[in-house]
């Protein structure tokens, strides 16, 4: 099996080298759609898991990209016939270069003894029945790239936006369901709810579930998403 990854931002926080040769570090790689790349990891995410583990123990790794299918990340189709319509990229998996590339360039000389790999994205799949196939091939490429199976999964259930609209309602119930039944089966797997982080209310006082958040509820996303690391990195243990 094989995926790749390829283009767009990416943010690189390696915090410090380690303070002693034999700890190793705990890493966080931060990655998906629109919602990650709003997210600013140094308002609550670092700093949450800063706190836990000490500045000189973390790597944090974020690589986002905006209105992204996660077919732009894994590299093989796992839908039949290949879909041509919707978001579906000329090159499969053109992001994952750079997300890996970042991530390496982060620990490199250095000991790794964690791994969390953060998730947030599925709006721009509502369409693909095979999400969780995709999702399965995409952790195995970090694993198989950075030699390290035992990595924790943190996933984002996309928000309650679009709940309302007929046409959206089928597509959002099953990747949320998709992502909550994921997580809850992954050994080490665990899912953060966002639907109280996109409530905007309108000039009439009107409440509107927007797509993307608020500036409040991307902090709120980051201090979850490490929360919900440093409860995952407690409850499993560091690398054998």
């Amino acid at each position: 099996m094989k995926f790749a990854l390829g283009a767009a931002s990416i943010l690189l926080l390696a915090l410090s080298p380690a303070h002693s040769a034999d700890d190793g570090k705990h890493l966080f790689i931060l990655s998906g759609q629109s919602n990650m790349a709003g997210m600013k990891p140094e308002l609550s995410f670092t700093p949450t898991v800063t706190k836990a583990f000490g500045k000189d123990n973390i790597i944090v790794t974020k690589s986002a990209y905006s209105g992204a299918s996660i077919r732009s990340w894994a590299k093989s189709n796992h839908e039949f016939p290949p879909p041509t319509r919707g978001r579906v990229p000329k090159v499969r998996g053109h992001f994952y270069d750079t997300l890996i590339k970042g991530v390496k360039a982060a620990i490199k000389g250095q000991s790794v003894k964690t791994v969390t790999f953060v998730w947030m994205q599925g709006e721009s799949d509502l369409n693909n029945t095979a999400y969780d196939i995709y999702l399965k091939e995409l952790i195995w490429q970090i694993q198989t790239d950075i030699d390290f199976k035992d990595i924790n999964v943190v996933i984002g259930r996309i928000s309650d936006c679009g709940l309302d609209r007929p046409k959206r309602l089928e597509g959002k119930k099953y990747i949320r369901k998709t992502q909550q039944e994921f997580a809850e089966a992954h050994p080490r797997g665990a899912w953060v709810d966002t639907d109280d982080l996109n409530d905007k209310k309108q000039a009439d006082g009107t409440i509107v579930h927007d797509l993307h958040y608020t500036s409040e509820g991307y902090k709120i996303l980051g201090q979850r998403f490490a929360e919900k690391s440093i409860a995952l990195i407690k409850a499993n243990g560091n690398r054998p």
